[in-house]
């Protein structure tokens, strides 16, 4: 790899963590998400991508067709009142008390025992909620990485530099590094704080783990906030 590939790598690592809707949107679900919060950032990283390739192939072919600065601008307002949901919900479920209760488990691949909370149905049964919800944060973080890849004009000036380029290899190494850049960052951001998460929680650190995840949520609505009122 060459030059291209790092400067790609370096800029689209900077642009995910300089970003504070980015990270906004991904914060209250990895909290959540503890031990599997790796694969919000991944989802997240994997629709900014989709999103970006997106509004980059309608600018291509369509721009005078298709009003993308239209596009990009009512992106913006839908990423902020996007965050200003997550973070009322996350604050939500801190104070939501669920009609379930924990049974302690012991995890062959990790020795470790710990409580997973269990949603009672009729006649006795009851079943995990965990991985639905896990499921759900996934989803739900691609598209918001959708968005965000839609929304603002700043991603067309990182893919400048491709047209830059005197060779095609030189150009390919640019997106890839980009590419990998976006995932890299957000994957490893999510991590640290599902790490962190996991930590409160397992050591019963209720009031420190509410701490984190009431921050996480209203970090988002600030954002939010501010994407609508002044950043739009």
């Amino acid at each position: 790899m060459q030059f291209p590939f790092f400067a790609a790598l370096l800029a689209s690592i900077l642009h995910v963590l300089a970003g504070p809707d980015h990270l906004a949107a991904v914060t209250p679900f990895a909290i959540e998400s503890k031990r599997k919060a790796w694969k919000v950032g991944l989802y997240w990283g994997l629709g900014h991508l989709a999103g970006m390739i997106c509004i980059g192939i309608l600018f291509y072919f369509f721009r005078e067709i298709i009003p993308i600065e239209k596009i990009s601008e009512f992106s913006e307002q839908l990423v902020g009142f996007v965050l200003i949901v997550i973070g009322i919900v996350s604050v939500y479920k801190i104070f939501y008390k669920k009609k379930n209760h924990k049974h302690l488990h012991l995890h062959t691949q990790d020795p470790m025992i710990h409580g997973h909370e269990h949603q009672h149905l009729p006649g006795g049964d009851h079943h995990h909620v965990h991985k639905k919800e896990q499921k759900q944060s996934n989803l739900t973080s691609f598209w918001i990485g959708v968005l965000h890849g839609l929304a603002g004009i700043a991603h067309f000036i990182l893919f400048l530099p491709v047209l830059a380029f005197e060779n095609q290899v030189d150009a390919i190494e640019y997106l890839l590094g980009f590419a990998i850049g976006i995932l890299v960052a957000m994957v490893a951001y999510a991590f640290v704080l599902g790490r962190v998460s996991m930590l409160t929680k397992t050591d019963h650190n209720d009031l420190f783990f509410n701490g984190i995840r009431l921050a996480g949520g209203l970090f988002a609505i600030i954002i939010g906030l501010y994407w609508i009122f002044y950043a739009g």
